[in-house]
């Protein structure tokens, strides 16, 4: 059975395709965008399978 990590991650607005794209590179995969706490900015949440 795959195991998991996850990653929450604040996204800056104009640069969020270069930081999805950068977890991207490392393995993680998006599984969604919230808004931030209070309303400012996003969240993305992220996980990879956990390396054994």
């Amino acid at each position: 059975m795959t195991q998991w990590e996850y990653l929450t991650a604040p996204l800056i607005v104009h640069s969020t395709k270069a930081i999805l794209d950068n977890f991207g590179e490392e393995g993680w995969e998006l599984v969604q965008v919230v808004p931030g706490p209070g309303g400012n900015g996003l969240v993305a949440y992220l996980k990879r399978p956990k390396q054994g």
